[in-house]
C-alpha cells in the first residue's frame, strides 16, 4: 500500500472565476504544498505576525501574517520588513528625489524620512500576505 502524502492540500485543476458560478470538478490535478507556493528560499524565508493598522491599503492587516524573504534585494517600491531604532516595522520603501521614505499605507500615518543618521536596515521583503476572511 503506497503511503499517501500529507504535506500538502487538494490543488483542483480548473480555475475558478471570482464573478459566477462554474460546475465542479471531481477531480484533483495534484497536491500544492504551500511551502513550495510561499516559500522561494527556505533559508532564508520565515513568518511574522503583524500588529498594527498602517498597512492596511496595501492590504495587509492587523493579526495577518506575512511571509518575508531575506534572500531578495530591496528596492523602491518592495514592502519590506526593517528594523528602525530597533524596532521593527512593515512598511513600503521608497526613493524620492534622492530621499528615502518608509511609507505606510494608511493616510492616518506619516512617511519615515530616512537620513544617514537614522538607524535603519532592511531586514527582508514581504512576499505573501495570509490573512483569514
Amino acid at each position: 500500500m503506497k503511503k499517501q502524502d500529507k504535506t500538502g492540500l487538494p490543488l483542483f485543476s480548473t480555475q475558478v472565476p471570482a464573478g459566477f458560478p462554474s460546475p465542479a470538478e471531481d477531480f484533483m490535478e495534484k497536491r500544492l504544498d504551500l511551502n513550495d507556493y510561499l516559500v522561494k528560499n527556505k533559508a532564508s524565508t520565515f513568518l511574522v505576525k503583524v500588529h498594527g493598522h498602517s498597512m492596511k491599503g496595501a492590504g495587509i492587516f492587523d493579526g495577518d501574517v506575512v511571509v518575508v524573504d531575506r534572500a531578495l534585494e530591496a528596492s523602491t517600491g518592495k514592502i519590506i520588513l526593517g528594523v528602525l531604532n530597533g524596532e521593527f516595522t512593515i512598511k513600503r520603501l521608497l526613493k524620492k528625489k534622492n530621499k528615502l521614505f518608509l511609507a505606510p499605507e494608511n493616510e492616518d500615518f506619516t512617511p519615515v524620512e530616512i537620513t544617514p543618521e537614522t538607524d535603519f536596515r532592511v531586514w527582508g521583503i514581504v512576499t505573501f500576505v495570509l490573512h483569514k476572511l
